[in-house]
């Protein structure tokens, strides 16, 4: 941790704590009057905890006005979530006219924004908001906009003048000039203005801002390329957070981009992960979702009391990863009260059980830990372990301290569940449940149900009895599907009951993902004619003998790569994951891969090739200019094989990535 934290830390924890207690306290602004600034700590100074708030790109990109804007401000107060915390409503790109007005300055859009900037802030102090606003430290914006680079003065102060709270700079169009020159400029322009005005650098991480950020006045800066809604780029920006923990603190916050929570890309359990571990990363929370037609479940995920409490406190370090396993990673960061948040984050097919101990979380030794579920409000007591049952794409979220009297809580108990990812037609499963007990008092009349939908078989008995302390006890089933069922991934329901000192029944409930399916027929087969078992790709679909395109299928056009056309292949989009059954009959994968015409020389990846989890084969950084190249891997004996696509680090907006001519041989 650097040693500008080290002084601050106390101070810090000071107004973290301030923070974590007034989630749920409205944010405080005099109508029709500027918002006023927040204590300033370091950096910018304007940003003791990380930002909350909502942005229009990832949900309407150009598509806004100013009715959109007032519409949102409204949303966020009828939601729950100025509430919970959510203070800023910010406007990115698009809001501008194509030209600056005759005295130079940079001007809102006449027909989308037709009452300014100005009357726009207004309405939003008026509630008790915050207006953000977005330019680039370039000559353009990213849709080719006007932008700020050689106009700093006088657009800072526009914003100012206009009663603008949060600025959003861009890094398009720069020009090549460097990087730390283009954002002080900024930096410097916002402070002469004298209005408190939260700088957010979106440099992309491309010229590593976390070790600048804070001398240009910056109070968080992007460490990433933008995020989409997809899995596999939510998971891409997070492990590009492994190593930047000692850059973040107050006001100084690393930003791995903003929420995707409710935009309909990944499944409800894939938001709740994308939550917790943006959470426990300290990472600015920005929701960019339509605040106005919101399910109850996104609501929920967004303004959940305790998991904003866990990501507004500063405990003096961001969460880290504590360790790997491959599929299954613990997360965790220190609390101001001496405890810790801890993630387990399952990224695997399956479900795991994944277990930290309090020495990995940097806890103290103990009689025992009280363990709050913090997704689930229940606190339990273990004698050491912490330990979850995580579906596939799954998170697990917790604080843990020490406790004074763990033995006067009940026992932390998992219902945990093993089950291989995939079943072939006519085969059975075999599936084992645990219930582990690592409190430190038993727990009685254990029993466990395991349930399957229609057209699946489960033979087996659940009856477990008394589980002792720091003990556990196994059951097996079998599971089988019956010849009517179609290939396609089922869910498998555990449900386990106990009793606590002959107390009313405790209950566990966890699932298991089990995917019926055809593996790859003999012989040498294009990719693209074979059924894949799962596939996540950045922007759209991954397309069947077309580029990736746009963002819809069918919008792809022949892969072309250096002026050669391809008939056959995969289009896909970095980040992407491709997955095939291949049941260690196959031996060798090949392709012709690059990146296509259609974005000229833009656009770097890499492509890789995976078979169970073992990189098998893999290009150097591939760029929109190179030739194609030929990739080659051994895969034999691999069950499963993937092929993935990488971002190169600056971005992915141009990443259409062909696997062109895509084959493979198996037996």
């Amino acid at each position: 941790m650097r040693t500008r934290w080290l002084a601050a830390a106390a101070a810090a924890a000071v107004i973290a704590g301030t923070a974590q207690v007034s989630v749920g306290a409205p944010a405080a602004a005099t109508p029709s009057a500027p918002a006023p600034a927040a204590t300033a700590v370091e950096g910018g100074g304007l940003a003791p905890t990380p930002p909350m708030g909502w942005n229009s790109w990832n949900k309407f990109g150009c598509d806004i006005d100013e009715e959109l804007i007032r519409e949102t401000a409204d949303a966020l107060i009828e939601s729950g979530m100025k509430d919970a915390g959510y203070e800023y409503v910010n406007i990115d790109d698009c809001w501008m006219a194509p030209e600056r007005d005759a005295e130079g300055r940079l001007q809102a859009d006449p027909e989308r924004f037709p009452n300014g900037i100005a009357a726009l802030a207004d309405y939003v102090h008026e509630r008790g908001l915050k207006l953000g606003i977005y330019s680039s430290a370039g000559t353009k914006t990213c849709q080719g906009l006007p932008a700020s680079l050689g106009h700093e003065k006088e657009d800072a102060q526009s914003f100012a003048d206009w009663g603008v709270d949060y600025l959003k700079y861009d890094n398009c169009f720069n020009q090549g000039v460097p990087a730390i020159e283009r954002y002080k400029a900024m930096g410097d322009a916002l402070a002469a203005t004298g209005r408190p005005i939260v700088y957010s650098l979106c440099e992309w991480g491309a010229n590593d801002p976390w070790l600048w950020g804070d001398s240009v006045n910056g109070d968080l800066w992007r460490t990433t390329g933008d995020i989409s809604d997809r899995w596999s780029s939510m998971t891409s920006l997070l492990d590009q957070q492994v190593g930047l923990e000692e850059y973040s603190g107050p006001s100084a916050w690393n930003d791995p981009d903003m929420l995707e929570v409710g935009n309909g890309g990944m499944t409800d359990r894939e938001y709740h992960a994308h939550m917790s571990l943006w959470s426990v990363l300290n990472a600015p929370l920005i929701a960019g979702n339509d605040l106005r037609t919101m399910d109850d479940t996104t609501r929920a995920i967004l303004t959940d009391p305790e998991v904003l409490a866990v990501n507004q406190d500063w405990g003096g370090e961001q969460g880290s990863k504590r360790r790997d396993d491959g599929d299954t990673e613990v997360w965790a960061k220190p609390m101001s009260d001496g405890g810790a948040a801890v993630v387990l984050f399952n990224r695997g097919d399956t479900t795991r059980t994944i277990t930290a101990t309090p020495a990995e979380l940097g806890l103290p030794s103990a009689k025992g830990y009280a363990v709050t579920d913090v997704w689930a409000d229940t606190t339990r007591s273990t004698s050491g372990p912490v330990r979850a049952s995580v579906p596939s794409h799954g998170a697990a979220m917790y604080v843990v301290e020490p406790a004074s009297k763990p033995h006067a809580l009940a026992p932390a108990v998992t219902v945990g569940v093993e089950t291989p990812a995939y079943v072939e037609p006519g085969d059975s499963a075999s599936v084992r449940t645990t219930v582990f007990n690592d409190g430190l008092t038993a727990v009685e009349d254990a029993r466990v149900e395991l349930t399957a939908p229609e057209g699946w078989t489960v033979e087996g008995t659940g009856d477990i009895g008394d589980v002792p302390p720091r003990q556990s006890r196994t059951v097996e089933w079998s599971v089988a599907p019956s010849g009517s069922v179609e290939p396609g991934t089922v869910e498998l329901e555990v449900h386990g009951v106990w009793t606590w000192r002959e107390s009313n029944d405790y209950t566990a409930e966890t699932t298991a993902a089990l995917a019926l399916v055809e593996p790859v027929p003999a012989g040498r087969s294009y990719l693209s004619d074979v059924s894949w078992v799962g596939a996540e790709n950045a922007w759209g679909p991954v397309e069947r003998d077309t580029s990736n395109g746009e963002s819809s299928a069918g919008d792809g056009r022949p892969m072309t790569i250096g002026g050669v056309s391809y008939a056959k292949g995969l289009g896909a989009h970095a980040t992407s994951e491709i997955t095939y059954f291949t049941d260690r009959s196959c031996t060798e994968l090949t392709a012709t891969v690059g990146i296509d015409d259609e974005v000229g020389d833009r656009g770097s990846v890499t492509f890789e090739v995976w078979g169970d989890g073992e990189r098998l084969a893999a290009t150097d950084v591939v760029r929109g200019a190179d030739a194609a190249q030929t990739l080659a891997a051994d895969v034999s004996g691999a069950e499963v094989v993937e092929l993935r696509v990488t971002e190169a680090g600056d971005g992915n907006t141009y990443d259409h990535a062909d696997w062109a001519d895509a084959t493979i041989d198996c037996s």
